[in-house]
């Protein structure tokens, strides 16, 4: 017997087996090294270790910032791993701009999370894809049209809101409060009346209860855990206590909306069209009359796509309104010239949409709200549609995009002050209001919001309104300095929990 037959035996089977997949392991690593890659080599990023990808690397709780670090080193366009799945980062106004629209076909598919595809919410406009997206946006879109947005009858449903808002607000009578439900209630009535037809109480319970639901749900939803468990699913059951109750706060608005869909069922009346669901459960009916059963106008459609018209009709537009309010109470002089204009120029008279073209100083106060509060500062996740090449890199099909929305509103090349608030970044040197092309708070291409316009002249005859009837102003033994202007992190970016003094100025 030979020294390497006696040497082989030393080592049982199993341990044989193992050396021999590891030598295998090592060869194919070497070889795939040094393969050529040519057009197919994907962007750069920072080495991932197994299973957690580069979550070492990354605050899951302020991603957008662990982002902008990353492209100091691997540029605008680049690669890291969220656990085990891989993910391409967008950064920067041209970069970003270039991908959702001169490549909006290529980069134009969602990427649901976890909870979402599990709560069967991937229906509908928000996460959807393909033929059913489709259809479900351009039947939303045309229908928050028919309904009034970016028409005159929406204006004067905002403008009774307005009035609503103000007189309950007056019972407070100057003394500090927290605006947040008041200003909820108030932006959520509007989407509402377009939706269902009809507006709420501030004291309905039901209404009050799906409201608060889904502003928790939303917060919940961009938490550490729930990110964490969209990236490790198996084992993130046994952990996620978020995961849970943002199933609960799904499913119970699941029944409140389909309660009120029940009620609008058995009063539907096709010559009288109240809002967005009854059109919708009219055509369900003439499909149905038609013998077409098999229809993308199906109950999870109806139902998920007013879910999703009912979340970003509120969250987004009262968020920004509650930043706009701090905004004012930190900085009293911007304040005052806000204030300056619209006595100027409104005087005591109700504010309508076309005054905005002469409030160059709201209008740019407004602008530069939504640019600072940046309540979005990851575009919702995207997908690749189709390999492409992007930038010089290949990128798979299926893979996940994430725009990073703060890269562009802080975009250094864009804004001439980047990093603080100042409303003359929308200014001329005339005076005059200033369009930017890097202002990009509602995200941009075929993936854009659909109620863009809507939450246009939402905020701002909300904001001048309010500017026109109340001081803001902080709480007694708080001075401006002291305001805290520290995001609240979680599905959207909020204010801290505050509270201001709403004074009424006549």
């Amino acid at each position: 017997m030979g020294a390497m037959e006696v040497f082989l035996q030393s080592f049982s089977p199993v341990s044989v087996l193992v050396a021999v997949v590891l030598i295998l392991i090592g060869f194919y690593f070497i070889l795939s090294k040094s393969r050529p890659q040519g057009h197919r080599q994907g962007p750069p990023g920072p080495k991932p270790l197994p299973i957690i990808g580069n979550l070492l690397q990354l605050d899951v709780k302020r991603l957008d910032q662990a982002f902008l670090k990353l492209s100091k080193t691997y540029g605008s366009v680049f690669t890291v791993h969220m656990g085990p799945k891989k993910t391409v980062v967008l950064i920067g106004y041209k970069t970003v701009k270039e991908a959702l629209v001169s490549y909006a076909e290529e980069f134009g598919e969602r990427e649901p999370p976890t909870v979402a595809k599990e709560a069967n919410l991937h229906h509908g406009v928000a996460w959807a894809n393909g033929d059913s997206w489709k259809e479900m946006r351009r039947f939303a879109l045309t229908n928050l049209k028919d309904f009034g947005m970016g028409k005159k009858v929406c204006e004067e449903k905002i403008i009774e809101e307005c009035h609503v808002l103000i007189q309950k607000l007056k019972e407070f009578k100057g003394e500090a409060v927290d605006l947040s439900q008041h200003i909820n209630y108030a932006v959520c009535n509007i989407i509402c009346s377009m939706v269902y037809g009809k507006r709420f109480e501030y004291d309905d319970p039901e209404f009050t209860a799906v409201v608060n639901r889904t502003n928790q749900g939303i917060q919940l939803l961009g938490s550490p855990s729930v990110k964490l468990y969209s990236m490790f699913p198996k084992i993130g059951k046994r952990f996620s206590s978020a995961r849970e109750k943002v199933r609960g706060l799904f499913l119970a608005n699941k029944q409140h909306h389909l309660m009120l869909l029940n009620r609008l069922k058995e009063t539907l009346s096709p010559p009288m069209c109240r809002g967005v669901a009854d059109a919708f459960l009219i055509r369900q009916q003439q499909l149905k009359e038609s013998g077409i059963t098999d229809s993308i106008f199906n109950n999870d459609n109806l139902l998920v796509t007013i879910m999703n018209l009912f979340s970003a009709g509120t969250e987004t537009t009262s968020c920004t309104l509650r930043w706009a309010m701090l905004f004012m109470a930190k900085y009293p002089k911007i304040q005052d010239q806000v204030r300056q204009e619209l006595r100027n120029v409104i005087g005591s008279r109700q504010i309508q949409v076309e005054d905005r073209q002469n409030l160059p100083i709201t209008d740019a106060v407004i602008h530069e709200t939504q640019r600072v509060a940046n309540i979005l500062p990851l575009a919702i996740s995207h997908r690749t549609s189709q390999d492409v090449t992007f930038h010089g890199y290949f990128i798979a099909k299926g893979t996940p995009v994430i725009p990073v929305l703060t890269s562009v509103l802080q975009d250094e090349s864009e804004w001439e002050k980047p990093n603080v608030f100042y409303p003359g970044n929308f200014l001329s040197t005339d005076g005059k209001f200033l369009k930017r092309d890097a202002f990009m708070p509602f995200s941009a291409g075929r993936r854009v919001c659909l109620g863009e316009s809507l939450a246009r002249m939402e905020l701002f005859i909300f904001f001048a309104t309010l500017l026109q009837h109340f001081r803001f102003s902080p709480p007694a033994g708080v001075t401006e300095e002291e305001l805290d202007l520290t995001p609240r992190v979680g599905g959207i970016v909020n204010p801290q929990p505050h509270t201001l003094c709403v004074v009424p100025l006549n």
